[in-house]
């Protein structure tokens, strides 16, 4: 057993679980502390997390495993949490506005929304390394203790977006009395509130976006049904129309500006 404990010590998996362990890039410490809070949401309570600590394995292995089982749950995180849904819908319609099935491609969409949901989140993580992630590394708070101070940070960021009577559904629908200020609220009742306040958000830009390229594809399709051009697709016509009216307004900085404004 003593000679099975050396191995593992002396093996580079135990180098990397030291090198986990003591690892403070802000960007994945708040995402473990993103995760954590959307357990913390879950309707149930099942998972206490305020006597949750990862000094209680005393496996390393353990820790490594329980770690990467909770950064599975990154991409619900990412959708639900953070400014990622509006983003991507409205990129999403954009394309189908403009009449392109695959342009700009799937892995495009997302990339770019990812980049722009860490542009838009940046303040809200700063202030948890700041506040909750930094101490906790420094070991002048417990795991619990800054899990507390990340909350809030988080809430103001999704009361921000959130429609009140969004709130006031989920209230209603979970049978609880209504708080004095909404940053009491629990976090079962704040994070689908925001998540249905960011798709009608999202679908309303959809819209106002869809609005002049359908005027494109109408003004397409009467030209050529009143040329007898009826076998002739309209799409394919209309297309490069979109292009250009979408290259010469700069289509993609007033989208953009219009999406980060809209969060401000």
């Amino acid at each position: 057993m003593r000679n099975s404990k050396l191995k593992i010590k002396n093996s580079k998996l135990w180098l990397i679980v030291k090198k986990i362990s003591k690892i403070k890039w802000p960007l994945l410490s708040a995402a473990f502390i993103f995760i954590l809070l959307f357990l913390a949401a879950s309707p149930a309570h099942a998972f206490d997390l305020k006597h949750f600590e990862f000094k209680d394995f005393d496996n390393p292995l353990i820790q490594v495993f329980l770690l990467i089982s909770f950064l599975s749950l990154l991409p619900a995180v990412l959708i639900m949490f953070t400014s990622f849904t509006r983003i991507v819908i409205v990129l999403s319609l954009v394309r189908h506005a403009l009449g392109g099935q695959n342009i700009p491609p799937n892995p495009v969409i997302i990339g770019l929304s990812m980049f722009l949901t860490f542009f838009v989140m940046s303040p809200t993580i700063n202030t948890i390394t700041k506040d909750a992630i930094a101490p906790y590394m420094d070991e002048d708070i417990t795991f619990g203790e800054s899990l507390e101070k990340a909350a809030p940070p988080i809430k103001a960021f999704m009361l921000k977006q959130t429609r009140q009577k969004d709130l006031a559904l989920f209230i209603k629908l979970a049978k609880e009395a209504v708080p004095k200020t909404p940053e009491e609220l629990p976090l079962n009742i704040i994070v689908p509130a925001f998540a249905i306040s960011e798709l009608k958000t999202a679908f309303e830009m959809g819209f106002l976006i869809f609005l002049p390229f359908l005027v494109i594809d109408m003004v397409v399709a009467s030209i050529l049904l009143s040329m007898g051009m009826m076998m002739l697709p309209p799409v394919m016509i209309s297309l490069p129309f979109k292009l250009i009216l979408f290259v010469l307004a700069d289509g993609w900085n007033l989208i953009v500006g219009s999406m980060m404004r809209s969060f401000q």
